[in-house]
């Protein structure tokens, strides 16, 4: 039940223009924008949740400053504010060989749909069939046997992430599975 390894990851979202000189204000959607945002650096634009144009060109990060908790970003040839603005909403997606690896105890959120998940005890509880990245936290939806059940993506409650097993671990409070 996996699904087919994304080949770009969103990594940003443009918010809103900045400005009449074509910059705009960029939310990062990763923990490690080092390296992406960065002048010369090549982003992909597309719908949320979209995979990439392969007829729209990428774009290329003129200029790059951090700004309150994002980046002040201008791409080549967007000059004036209405250019800016027509990138408003936007997600920008990186390739996924561009990003930096996983590092010890991180998971990439798209590899988690399908993955088997059993409570301490061993027993089956379901499968991941999304991930929904909310504040204060990231919820699985897992389809059990009766039903669908949120499971927040804590430290608390999913206690092992096993990816080449293809098996998360959970201790549900009392009650969760339930719901």
């Amino acid at each position: 039940m996996g699904r087919e390894a994304p080949t770009h990851l969103a990594v940003g979202q443009v918010t809103k223009p900045h400005g009449i000189k074509g910059e705009v204000f960029i939310h990062p959607l990763t923990d490690h924008p080092e390296g992406l945002y960065a002048p010369g650096v090549v982003l992909f634009p597309a719908g949320p949740g979209a995979e990439p144009d392969p007829d729209r060109p990428g774009l290329i990060l003129a200029t790059v400053r951090p700004f309150k908790d994002g980046f002040l970003v201008r791409f080549e040839g967007v000059e004036d504010r209405t250019q800016a603005e027509a990138l408003r909403r936007l997600e920008l997606l990186a390739p996924v060989e561009a990003l930096a690896p996983r590092g010890e105890g991180e998971v990439f959120f798209h590899e988690l749909p399908g993955m088997r998940v059993e409570d301490t005890a061993g027993v089956q509880v379901g499968r991941v069939l999304e991930v929904y990245e909310l504040e204060p936290s990231v919820l699985l939806e897992v389809m059990t046997r009766t039903g669908k059940v949120l499971i927040p993506f804590v430290a608390e409650v999913v206690v092992d992430v096993q990816l080449e097993q293809r098996r998360l671990v959970v201790d549900p409070p009392p009650g969760l599975l339930d719901l």
